[in-house]
């Protein structure tokens, strides 16, 4: 029986018309042009990652799925509705600005078969000095408002502009209207879904040189006009040894750690963890100290359920994400 241990995954690199390099200051080799987004933990159509380290190497996260399932990844590991790992964990080289857009529930007719809706969240590793991000509708913006908006070239007007600074954290609800904007890096923890509707482009080409597709109907169905319990939080207070709530849903709970030293801790039965590194380095034991891993900025673990105890070690931030 193979004996578990933390997997380390090659990136799926995506490039994207907003991209640029930053990716590769954290000891990432992304391929040439505008590599906006590094999928970092992936079991999608559209990307999966495979591993880099141990026995399991070469192997992707669909086939461990298939294989190992429940006993690694936990009895809540496998998405009910699609069959697939739950989650997709990516980081984000903002360049220049997204595109605003939102995107739908599980519950949304007109998803593509076998799609999940998008829940997601944020965590600011890096911004620039004037950096922000777009970040749900303003006070009274109706569905027939925005339309009026988009068709008068005014909707930018309609649009919350949030600063922001790194150890932000943005969670962003099915429903929300969001961007982000040139000059910011995010971690970002989401239900494992690829669909995106674009609400507006800024009417610049994409990288064929043609128009970006736009999706202005399916924007408005899934629009949440009102709130879809989006909230942002300031985590400087984070106390080292102890976990900062960064957000709570139905698909994931995301918690900051202050790493000094050494913290002993632990994998449950009903979930796999998640390590994303956020800045620091140090080292990541298991096997009560017989088997170790370095990591530094930018690495990202999955670590089985059925792992047991463990140690981070070092000066550095971590993400830890799990199933509710």
């Amino acid at each position: 029986m193979l004996t578990p241990y933390p997997l380390q995954f090659q990136p799926e690199f995506k490039e994207r018309v907003w991209g640029g390099r930053a990716l590769e200051s954290f000891g990432l080799t992304p391929p040439p042009g505008h590599i906006g987004e590094g999928w970092m933990i992936a079991d999608h159509p559209n990307g999966t990652t495979t591993v880099l380290n141990g026995p399991l190497a070469g192997q992707g996260l669909d086939v461990i799925r298939e294989q190992l399932g429940k006993d690694w990844l936990g009895s809540k590991g496998v998405s009910e509705q699609g069959g697939r790992f739950p989650l997709l964990i990516k980081l984000l080289d903002c360049n220049d600005d997204l595109s605003v857009q939102v995107h739908p529930t599980d519950s949304y007719e007109g998803l593509p078969p076998g799609e999940l809706g998008k829940t997601e969240m944020w965590y600011v590793l890096d911004a620039k000095p004037d950096a922000k991000i777009i970040y749900g509708l303003r006070e009274g913006v109706t569905r027939d408002s925005m339309r009026e908006a988009l068709e008068s070239g005014t909707i930018m007007e309609d649009l919350n502009q949030v600063s922001v600074k790194a150890g932000d954290t943005f969670f962003i609800p099915a429903g929300t209207v969001h961007a982000l904007c040139a000059g910011v890096v995010v971690a970002e923890i989401q239900q494992n879904s690829d669909t995106t509707y674009r609400l507006y482009d800024y009417n610049r080409p994409g990288l064929d040189g043609q128009p970006r597709e736009l999706h202005i109907e399916d924007s408005l169905n899934v629009t949440s006009y009102d709130s879809a319990g989006a909230t942002m939080m300031e985590t400087s207070g984070a106390v080292a040894g102890q976990w900062l709530t960064l957000a709570s849903c139905d698909y994931f709970v995301v918690e900051k750690g202050i790493v000094k030293e050494n913290w002993a801790l632990t994998t449950h039965a009903d979930s796999f963890t998640i390590l994303v590194v956020c800045d620091g380095e140090g080292t990541l034991t298991w096997d009560h100290g017989a088997d170790s891993l370095p990591y530094k900025a930018g690495d990202c673990f999955l670590l089985p359920a059925n792992l047991g105890s463990y140690e981070l070690n070092g000066s550095n931030t971590v993400l830890r994400s799990y199933l509710p």
